[in-house]
Parts: structure tokens; C-alpha cells; sequence
């Protein structure tokens, strides 16, 4: 199995913290199987006691049924115990398993996040989990059983007839010879399917979230077009998989129905001379029978934990990620900022063969408003993801009230910081839960007050049920505009020392953005502001104007100061107003 013992051994250890449950499951099989195959030893001493023509034992017919009976409801309650436990271990170590991949989620690298598509993502945190469940509840509650039997019966089978027993033993393995080639080359094709399954699930997720953008564009026959061949190639992955993982039960059945055929008809000569009686045959089918059956089913196993082993290892691939660079031990906790900051010689690119920002220096003071200009892809907001940590530099260092960003906590770097960007973030839940985010313990007078200062008060109270209006991520009904007032509200809430407005009235009408500048000033006296716009009109005011491009500063001065030099700021004001 290619790559298994590579994925088992890390999948196992979240089976081992329940490793009690799975020695419990273990004996209920002993137990279990053991009183099944007693069954057989009943059944051929009931046969016994009614062969002689005229000569029935009545009586110990009775006991034996007697015996059965018990025998039976040991076996019931020992395999309803048994799966008790193994559902048990299964769901434990795959609900460990799905919280693991989830929190490494949480502390993944934006950087891989963004190279990672959506869907893909949540197909492994979903459906290939489900599979990884499935293969190892098959796993426990069958394999267990499986060899446990094997044993048994081989046991038993030993104590009525050795030679035809060692025919037994010789002639079945091929079966498992048969079933580990077929499994050996199932591997790979499981793992097409799962990454063929993953990409249909991305692309499903892509079309529906850009559902508007898709029906403007009248993309629709291309989309079905690109779904049609995903879905061929899942479809193709599927087939190939199952038919030849299907292979694998029929092939150890015929063998085994040979070795069965082989013992009946030995075993009828042998009891013709003599041998052994007619029960004792009647238990040695019954018991070769037993014997055969578990290598059909674990055969089963194997091509079931084939597609789990495959799964799983996409779900260990995400946890087994590097983590983001975590907080340096002895980080310091921001509790405060006097607002300044300062950038110096600093040096970032996504890329490493794509330079974007080179030698970036800046010196903002305390309560100073910073408006960033330039053109698409001059690294405006890349200098933002840089301020919040999303993002490492490559070189330099940006400090912060005096302290270099990678010796503080980001929770707390943070903290001290409110945003609002252009692509608006909402989450399932009530406006007020919404506007509530960064601060979960306000009060409604406070959130209300936010709202007002927002401007969204008005359109708030006129939906169903006010403030406890329940909205979706998407927003649902509300308009874009509304969705960024929102995400207005939500900052003047927390009212943080420094604020970050990245386009944060690009979707408001013209009239309520006049209400809502007045209120970003209200709110940015005495804290320390970086806007980014590209409506210049929107930043005359700031105290400081830094134009970029191609990641460098250009031109820094007040408005007045760079439209007096008629540099590139003085261009880009003037083209908006030609």
C-alpha cells in the first residue's frame, strides 16, 4: 500500500487516547467470536443425537437448544457492545482530527490560505474527514472480528482434524495475496479521486459565491463547460477506483468457494472411513466456512481504508503545514500605543523573483492622519497586510510606539488597530452580533450609539426584527453599501488607538459618505489614521500624503505642498477632475 505506513502511523495516534475503548472492543470480539463458533460445536451435537433412525435423543436435543439459545444472546449482546465501542473510538478520533485541522486553520500563514482554493480547503475538512470516519469504523469493527475468527476457527478446526485443517491454511492466503495486489494499486487511484473531488468542490464553491459576477458576464455555459470536464475527471477517478477495488471480493470469494468444495469433499471420504461422524463434519464446513469468510471481509477493509488512508492523507497534509511563525517567547503584550510608528528600510515581495516593495522608510508621529496614494499594484495594501502582521518583511523592521512588531504579541499588535476595508466581512449571526465583533461585551446603548455614528441606524431599525435581525456572511439582502456601514459601525465600537481605512466608503452613496467622513473624523481626532483612497478628494485634509509606485515613495507632502511641486500626486489629482 503505497504511502499507507506513512499516513497510518500519524492517523493512529488519535486512536491511541482511547486506546481503552479499542482493548474493550478487542475482547467483546474474543468473546463474541468465540460464542459464535461454539455455535457450530451445538449444532453438530444436536445432528449427533438425531442421526440413528428411530433412536432421537429428545432430551439432549433440548439442552443443546438450550445452550444455543444462550450462546446466541451472548453473541447479540457482545457485537452491540463491540460496536458501541468502536463507534465510539471512531468518532473521537475523527472529531480530534477535525478540531486539529481546524485550529492549524487558524494558525496557517496567510500566504498559504491565499494559495489555497476555498473549496478545496473545505472538501478536506468535510468530506474527506467523512471518509476517514467511514474507513475506520469499517476498520475496527471488522478487522477486529475478522481475526479474531481466523484464530478461532482455526483453533477448533485443529482440534477435529489437523490434515485437512493445514489444507485449509495452506490454500486460503492466496486470497490475501490477491486482495493486497489489487489494494497495492488502489492507492493511487483513491488519491486521484479525493483530489479530483476536492477541485469539483472548489470550483462548485467558486461559482456560487461569485454567482452575480458569473450571470453579468453570462459566464454560465462556460462555468457548466469547466464543471462538465471536472466532473468527467472525478467521474473517470471514481470509476477506475471502485472497479478496481471491486475486484477484490470476488476474487478471494471464488477462492475461497474452491477451498470450501475442496474440504466438503475431503472431509465427506474422510467421514465414509471413518474419520470423523457426520456432526463433526457437519462443524468442520461450518467452521471452514468461518475461516474463509474474514478474508473476504478484511479484503473489504483493506480497499475501504484505501480510499480512508488516501483522505487522511490530505486532512495530515493541512495539520502537517509549517504554522505561522509563532510570537517570539519573551514578546511583549501591548497594552497601550502613543500612535507612532516607523518604517525602516523595509523589503517585501510575495514573490522572491517578483520584487514589490524595496527600501521602504516612513515616519508617522502620534495622532498624525497618513493618506497612502498610487496606482493598482503599487503595494498600498500590501503595506497595510505588512502593518497588521499579516505578512513578515523580508528585510527591515517596522516599529510601533517604539517597539519593533516581531518582539510584540500580534493579538495585541492588533488590537491597537481598527479596519475597514473595501471587501466588506460579515459573519452568520444578528447586527448586533455583527457590529458587536471586535467588542462582545458593549452594551446596546453603545452598539446603537456606534450605529448612529455609522449612519446605519435608520436602515437597521427597518428590518424585521431590528438589531436581532438575522443575516448570513453574504449579508443576505443588504446592499453593498450597507454591509460596509456595518463594517464602519463595528470599528467605531471598538474605537481602537490607530485606524486603517482601505477604500472604506468605495460602495456608499455620495451623500451618505459626507455624513460618514464627518463621522471618520470625529472619530480619527487625536488617533493615528492611514487611509487609502483613490478618490483624492476624499484625503485633502490629511496631514501627510505618501505616493507610491512600484513599491517605492515618490513624493510625500501635504496636498497643497505636492499639487505646488506637479509631480505624479499633482497628475493623478488633476486626471480625476479633467
Amino acid at each position: 500500500m503505497n504511502n499507507s505506513p506513512s499516513v497510518l502511523k500519524p492517523l493512529m495516534r488519535y486512536v491511541k487516547p482511547h486506546k481503552g475503548l479499542l482493548l474493550l472492543s478487542l475482547l467483546l470480539a474474543a468473546v463474541s467470536v468465540a460464542a459464535t463458533l461454539y455455535a457450530p460445536i451445538l449444532v453438530g451435537d444436536a445432528v449427533d443425537c438425531i442421526i440413528t433412525k428411530g433412536n432421537v435423543d429428545f432430551a439432549g436435543v433440548r439442552n443443546v437448544l438450550i445452550k444455543l439459545g444462550i450462546t446466541v444472546a451472548v453473541t447479540a449482546l457482545c457485537q452491540w457492545l463491540m460496536s458501541l465501542c468502536t463507534n465510539k473510538v471512531t468518532f473521537y478520533a475523527v472529531r480530534d482530527l477535525r478540531n486539529d485541522a481546524f485550529s492549524k486553520l487558524q494558525r496557517l500563514p496567510l500566504s498559504y490560505i491565499d494559495s489555497t482554493r476555498q473549496g478545496d480547503m473545505i472538501s478536506r475538512l468535510v468530506s474527506d474527514i467523512e471518509n476517514v470516519s467511514d474507513g475506520l469504523l469499517m476498520g475496527f469493527a471488522q478487522l477486529f472480528t475478522g481475526i479474531v475468527t481466523i484464530l478461532g476457527t482455526l483453533g477448533f478446526m485443529l482440534s477435529i482434524n489437523v490434515k485437512i485443517t493445514l489444507v485449509v491454511v495452506l490454500i486460503t492466503p492466496l486470497s490475501m495475496f490477491v486482495a493486497r495486489f489489487i489494494a497495492r494499486n488502489t492507492y493511487k487511484l483513491f488519491t486521484r479521486q479525493t483530489e479530483a473531488r476536492g477541485e469539483l468542490t472548489a470550483l462548485v464553491g467558486e461559482m456560487v459565491g461569485s454567482a452575480k459576477a458569473v450571470r453579468a458576464f453570462s459566464y454560465e455555459q462556460e462555468a457548466e463547460k469547466r464543471f462538465e470536464e471536472d466532473n468527467q475527471k472525478l467521474r473517470h477517478a471514481w470509476v477506475r477506483a471502485v472497479f478496481f477495488s471491486s475486484l477484490t471480493n470476488p476474487c478471494t470469494r471464488f477462492i475461497n468457494g474452491l477451498v470450501y468444495s475442496f474440504v466438503g469433499i475431503v472431509g465427506a471420504f474422510t467421514a465414509i472411513g471413518g474419520g470423523f461422524t457426520v456432526g463433526q463434519l457437519s462443524c468442520f464446513l461450518t467452521y471452514a466456512n468461518q475461516y474463509t469468510k474474514p478474508f473476504n471481509e478484511i479484503s473489504g477493509v483493506i480497499t475501504e481504508l484505501q480510499s480512508a488512508l488516501a483522505a487522511a492523507k490530505r486532512v495530515l497534509d493541512v495539520i502537517g503545514e509549517p504554522a505561522e511563525k509563532p510570537d517570539a517567547p519573551h514578546a511583549l503584550t501591548l497594552t497601550a500605543v502613543d500612535g507612532s510608528l516607523e518604517a525602516k528600510n523595509v523589503y517585501f515581495s510575495y514573490n522572491p523573483d517578483l520584487p514589490l516593495i524595496e527600501d521602504f522608510n516612513m515616519n508617522v508621529k502620534p495622532g498624525q492622519h497618513i493618506a497612502i496614494v498610487g496606482p493598482t499594484g503599487c503595494g498600498k495594501t500590501t503595506f497595510i497586510n505588512l502593518l497588521m502582521r499579516f505578512y513578515d518583511v523580508n528585510s527591515g523592521e517596522i516599529i510601533l510606539s517604539g517597539h519593533p512588531v516581531t518582539g510584540c504579541t500580534r493579538s495585541s499588535m492588533r488590537s491597537q488597530y481598527g479596519m475597514v476595508l473595501q471587501d466588506t466581512w460579515l459573519k452568520t449571526g444578528t447586527i448586533k452580533e455583527n457590529i458587536s465583533y471586535g467588542k462582545p461585551d458593549a452594551t446596546d446603548q453603545e452598539i446603537e450609539a456606534a450605529a448612529r455614528a455609522a449612519h446605519c441606524h435608520s436602515f437597521i431599525k427597518r428590518l424585521p426584527q431590528g438589531y436581532d435581525t438575522i443575516i448570513s456572511d453574504d449579508g443576505g439582502s443588504l446592499s453593498q453599501g450597507q454591509k460596509q456601514l456595518l463594517c464602519i459601525a463595528r470599528v467605531m465600537l471598538s474605537l481602537p488607538p490607530m485606524l486603517i481605512l482601505d477604500e472604506a466608503t468605495s460602495s456608499i452613496d455620495t451623500r451618505t459618505e459626507i455624513l460618514v467622513q464627518r463621522a471618520f473624523k470625529k472619530m480619527m481626532k487625536g488617533r493615528t489614521s492611514f487611509i487609502i483612497a483613490h478618490r483624492l478628494s476624499t484625503i485633502q485634509d490629511a496631514d501627510l500624503i505618501i505616493v507610491m509606485r512600484s513599491g517605492h515613495i515618490i513624493e510625500q507632502g501635504t496636498h497643497e505642498a505636492l499639487i505646488a511641486a506637479g509631480g505624479f500626486y499633482s497628475e493623478l489629482y488633476n486626471s480625476q477632475f479633467t
